[in-house]
C-alpha cells in the first residue's frame, strides 16, 4: 500500500499518526509524508523557539525514525497557510507521482489555521484517493466533536512514535512534556476502548473497502 501522510508543521504527523506510519512501514508499506510549512516558529513575545533549519533537521530524523521513505516539504511560511492552488497543487502532485492510496491529515475542524488550512487543501486534493484518515495533533477544543471511531493498533508501535516526538528537541523544553503525557494517555485510552494495548485514533472521512 502506498500511503501519504499530510502535516501544517514537522512535528504534527508524528504526533497525530507516528505510530500508524511505524506499523505502515514495518509492514512494507510505502510510507511517505508532505509537510507544508519551513516550521520555524517565533512566539507571541517575539522569542525565536526554533528555526527553519532547526525544524527540518528535527523534521527529517523523526521521519527516519517512522521509516517515512520520501519526505516532502511545502515551504510555506509558518502561520501563513492558506487553504489555495498554491498549496492544493503541491499536495496534488505527489497523490498523483506516489500513486497514493491511503492518506492521514488534519482534522478539518481543528482550530490552528494552519492546520485547518491544510486539512481543506488535503480534502480538495486527496478526492480521488479512495481511503482518507483526519487525526489530531493537539488538544484544543473545536465546535464540532472528533469522532474517532476508526482505531488503528500501535502496540508495538509506541516507543517508535515516541521517540519520533523526542527528535524535536528544539520543542521538548515548550511543550515535549505535555506532548508526551497527552498522547501516550490517549493511545493508551484508546486501545482500552477497543481491546488493545496503545492505539491512534481516527475520524474517518472515506474508505473504500476492497
Amino acid at each position: 500500500m502506498r500511503v501519504l501522510a499530510i502535516g501544517a508543521h514537522f512535528d504534527d504527523i508524528e504526533l497525530g499518526c507516528g505510530g500508524s506510519l511505524a506499523r505502515h512501514a514495518a509492514a512494507g508499506d510505502e510510507v511517505y509524508a508532505f509537510v507544508a510549512t519551513k516550521s520555524g516558529y517565533v512566539n507571541p513575545r517575539k522569542q525565536s523557539v526554533r528555526s527553519n533549519a532547526e525544524a527540518l533537521a528535527e523534521g527529517k530524523k523523526a521521519m527516519r525514525t517512522l521509516g517515512v521513505a520520501e519526505l516532502f516539504c511545502g515551504g510555506f511560511e509558518t502561520l501563513n497557510v492558506e487553504f489555495g492552488e498554491a498549496l492544493n497543487v503541491k499536495i496534488l502532485r505527489v497523490v498523483e507521482d506516489k500513486a497514493i492510496e491511503l492518506v492521514y491529515t488534519h482534522w478539518s475542524a481543528d482550530v490552528h489555521h494552519d492546520h485547518h488550512a491544510v486539512a481543506l487543501a488535503s480534502l480538495h486534493s486527496c478526492r480521488h484517493v479512495p481511503r482518507l484518515l483526519s487525526y489530531r495533533s493537539n488538544w484544543y477544543d473545536s465546535g464540532r466533536t472528533f469522532q474517532g471511531s476508526f482505531y488503528s493498533d500501535i502496540t508495538g508501535f509506541w516507543p517508535a512514535k515516541e521517540k519520533a516526538i523526542r527528535c524535536h528537541a528544539s520543542e521538548m523544553k515548550r511543550a515535549g512534556k505535555k506532548w508526551i503525557e497527552y498522547f501516550r494517555k490517549e493511545a493508551e485510552n484508546a486501545g482500552l476502548r477497543v481491546g488493545v494495548s496503545h492505539a491512534e485514533p481516527f475520524e474517518v472521512v472515506k474508505w473504500l473497502q476492497r
